[in-house]
């Protein structure tokens, strides 16, 4: 029995059989605002190859009740069995089919998702498919290379919206009748409907005229920051059509900011939908405004890379996402005006860092994935797919030139435009403009897992001139469990060399100091620097070209550690502080000295992006990697080192905001203590730290968590913030509470019951999680293995995954944890995605049980 899966090779044989010409789409909806069913009416047409075939089209649909195929009824009750419509006897050429069916909104952003704003009382829908939920709302057939038009009829409630792919008509009698979208897959078509609060602009360039919205919920309006979202998207629609030698290839572009949005954003053609926590309701850092433009610009590309030209199966998914990323980054790197020039400092500091944890947990993967079928690249929106695959597009970049990458790129979308593509279709491509033989390079990039480690190996005289200059290459073994061989690889790199400048303090790189060279195999010899005096620091990797853990040779770090906040640029400093964290998690680094390291450091680092990745970093170390003995040592030195920046900040910075965040997250006296309490009420204040609606909730979800604060202190904080936003904030300060009644609560509102939508499920869990917490947390880890296949079984795939990886026992790091975890993978059998998200949390503890013995034997 399928059940809800879908493999590679039913794909393929359906692909083979079938070409979709349309889908007309009917939806009433104009009982939306009490939520249950609504009706769902497809007709699909489509061409068969073969005379009397047999096939199916994809539906999940608590009721079915009339199916026509040519005319002729099919009893619902004997075609529609595990989320598919038989299609028996189907006829050479063309064929219709008209289903109509029951469908369910749901409360876990997957299909149709609803959504009530307490703030109005008002339903709010919008549709996630990606990757396999348009079955949810129409029977289709669901796979990336059967692509179709979509004409949507939709009926919504009177003074409605609705969105769709397609330009927006005038309703009639309330009902939306829009015109049939370009060739595009299931996948990305959209809708969105109900009293949204929209701005509208256009996009004037050289006589093309591309229609703008924005859209969010009317209770958000007030945030919307509409002129800097459009100013974003302009930047981006210049660069990438410049950059791509294409038109952007739908008839409007609408942005539309939704609630319990389980990503970040989608890439539904012309409508993208992106999560609403992006428009601030408080004040955030630069780094906040950044990451939402990297967000922007990323679904925007995708318009061109995944929407126009669209992937045949999902193995290529990586291509997709990893396109995306490293062209938003680029375009925020290079686009005339973009306030963000220094956004691949931002990519090294959070974007590589999640590749690399990635690569090590026993689950990496090539990142062309063997995707066999769909609950296989449902766990494989991961750091190899997003992070890793971007990181190696940069390399070919530098492998092959940007200028010749974009040639490439532009006879690719015009060769393949509204088709489907393999990744050999843009390498080839790429071969053409660059002259490079790309099979090898791909070969070992690509069709294999693991990371290398690049190591300087330096000789110098007396006079401390060098007279030997090589970069060692390593393949460490992969992880236990993992599949494949390490490999050494061909890497683009660049090596910096820099010293003190001693006018102005600063670590800088000379004008010669930088040499661009092909590093392959073992050893590279690197004459051009025989003959030079030795800098005090050497940088391999050095512009962040390839993807590699990068060392220091012994004298370079010995300086470095005196002088991290010391280098000009701010992208030198983030693989710094890269290399640091990796060799922590690594056992390399005590995890003492690497706070003694951030502490020298970060009140030089000017990167508010770094300065908030050093805060979890840290807080992250001291409670999973320190010695157990002196975890409360190291606590109270960085907390009292939190509340001393918070106080030196300059006022109303994003620096002070971000210590005060990091103070709220370790304060643990009862002084500390006190102060939050005392800035809630405003007994006390710190100059230029304005204590708003967000800020807020992190002081209270700290009280709560402590035990200073309970239900009467979070309820009266939800009336001052009775917003969506302030129910799930109340839902983690309940969890956070240290009482064995507060998470006997939390845990049966999200195991023993399905009632709670995903964003509030996904605040219990922050909540009840609590790293100090772990004696109370304790008599859960037996729990946790009881329920999990159950809970696998019954819930939805975001709902499962919420609670699989979230309610894992991370925060017991003892060996009983990683037993009692082998125990349950040998006696559960769970299926290949499962058994994934387990075996990465297991891989949690063992680093977290490593990392301890090494700080241990550091004292």
């Amino acid at each position: 029995m399928p059940g809800t899966n879908l493999t590679r090779e039913e794909a393929q044989q359906r692909a083979k059989l079938l070409t979709v010409d349309s889908y007309e789409i009917d939806l009433d909806l104009s009982g939306a605002q009490e939520g249950g069913t609504y009706r769902s009416v497809t007709t699909v047409r489509f061409d068969v190859a073969e005379d009397r075939a047999e096939s199916f089209i994809d539906l999940i649909a608590p009721a079915v009740h009339e199916v026509t195929l040519n005319g002729d009824a099919l009893e619902p009750a004997e075609v529609f069995k595990d989320s598919r419509i038989a299609l028996p006897g189907l006829l050479q050429g063309r064929n219709v089919l008209r289903v109509v069916a029951d469908c369910a909104y749901t409360n876990t952003g997957e299909g149709l998702h609803r959504f009530v704003d307490p703030v109005d009382d008002q339903a709010y829908l919008y549709t996630q498919f990606e990757v396999p939920d348009a079955r949810r709302v129409f029977a289709s057939f669901e796979q990336p290379d059967l692509k179709a038009t979509f004409q949507f009829t939709v009926k919504a409630p009177e003074g409605w919206t609705v969105v769709s792919n397609s330009p927006t008509p005038e309703p009639q009698d309330n009902v939306w009748v829009f015109e049939p979208t370009p060739r595009i897959s299931t996948y990305i078509t959209a809708l969105i409907v109900g009293p949204y609060h929209s701005v509208h602009s256009t996009y004037e360039k050289d006589g093309q005229s591309v229609p703008l919205g924005i859209y969010c919920r009317p209770s958000l309006a007030e945030f919307l920051d509409a002129d800097a979202i459009f100013e974003v998207t302009r930047q981006g629609f210049d660069w990438f059509q410049e950059k791509f030698d294409y038109a952007y290839p739908f008839a409007k572009y609408d942005q539309l900011f939704v609630p319990e949005f389980n990503a970040g954003a989608m890439e539904n053609a012309g409508a993208v939908t992106i999560r609403d926590q992006y428009v601030f309701r408080s004040k955030v850092t630069d780094a906040a405004y950044e990451v939402r433009a990297e967000t922007i610009l990323h679904e925007l590309a995708h318009m061109w890379f995944g929407d126009l030209v669209t992937m045949e199966w999902w193995n290529d998914l990586w291509l997709n996402e990893s396109f995306a990323t490293y062209t938003s980054i680029a375009c925020q790197a290079h686009a005339p005006g973009s306030r963000w020039p220094h956004s691949w400092t931002t990519f090294a500091n959070s974007m590589k860092t999640w590749a690399y944890r990635q690569d090590q947990l026993p689950s990496t993967h090539p990142i062309m994935a063997d995707i066999n079928d769909l609950d296989d690249v449902l766990v494989n929106f991961d750091g190899i797919t997003y992070a890793k695959g971007a990181s190696v597009l940069k390399q070919l970049v530098a492998y092959v030139g940007m200028d010749e990458f974009f040639r490439g790129v532009q006879a690719y979308f015009k060769r393949h435009a509204f088709g489907n593509t393999r990744l050999s279709d843009l390498l080839g491509a790429l071969e053409e403009t660059s002259g490079r033989d790309l099979k090898t390079w791909s070969k070992k990039w690509l069709e294999t897992a693991g990371i290398n480690i690049l190591r300087p190996r330096i000789e110098t005289d007396a006079d401390g001139v060098i007279t030997s200059f090589a970069v060692r290459q390593e393949a460490p073994a992969l992880p236990a469990g993992a599949k494949g061989e390490p490999v050494l690889r061909p890497h683009r790199i660049a090596i910096g060399l820099y010293d003190l400048d001693e006018a102005s303090g600063k670590l800088v790189r000379a004008e010669d100091g930088r040499i661009e060279l092909d590093v392959d195999g073992e050893l590279t010899a690197v004459p051009q620097l025989a003959g030079r005096r030795r800098p005090a620091v050497v940088l391999l990797n050095d512009d962040d070209l390839s993807y590699a853990k990068v060392r220091l040779d012994e004298q370079s770090l010995a300086f470095v550690t005196e002088h991290l906040g010391d280098f000009a640029s701010s992208l030198p400093r983030a693989l710094c502080w890269a290399s640091a964290w990796d060799m922590t998690r690594d056992g390399e680094l005590a995890t003492r000295d690497y706070l003694s390291l951030v502490l020298s450091g970060i009140g030089k680092e000017s990167d508010i992006g770094v300065v908030q990745s050093l805060h979890r970093q840290v807080k992250l170390a001291i409670d999973l990697y320190a010695d157990p003995a002196a975890r409360d040592a190291l606590l109270t030195r960085w907390t009292d080192a939190t509340l001393a920046h918070l106080r030196a900040a300059e006022a109303g910075s994003d620096h002070q905001l971000a210590w005060a965040r990091a103070f709220a997250a370790t304060a643990r006296t009862p002084e500390q203590l006190d102060l939050l309490n005392a800035l809630l009420e405003g007994t006390q204040t710190i100059e230029g730290l304005a204590v708003d609606t967000e800020l807020r909730w992190a002081f209270v979800q700290r009280l709560a968590a402590v035990g200073r604060f309970d239900e009467a202190e979070i309820a009266g904080e939800y009336e001052r913030d009775r917003t969506a936003a302030g129910e799930r904030h109340a839902a983690t300060a309940r969890a956070a509470r240290p009482t064995e009644e507060a998470k006997a609560e939390a845990w049966a509102s999200v195991v023993d019951s399905d009632k709670l939508p995903n964003a509030v499920q996904e605040a219990v869990i922050a909540g009840f999680v609590q790293t100090d917490q772990r004696e109370l947390l304790a008599p859960y880890t037996e729990r946790y293995f009881e329920v999990l296949k159950d809970i696998w079984a019954s819930r939805s795939h975001e709902m499962a995954q919420q609670i699989a990886v979230g309610l894992y026992p991370a925060v017991q790091v003892e060996e009983d944890t990683l037993r009692r975890t082998d125990e349950w993978l040998a006696s559960a059998a769970p299926n290949a995605a499962l058994r994934r998200l387990v075996s990465e949390s297991r891989a949690g503890v063992e680093r977290s049980l490593k990392a301890q013995a090494a700080d241990a034997a550091a004292k």
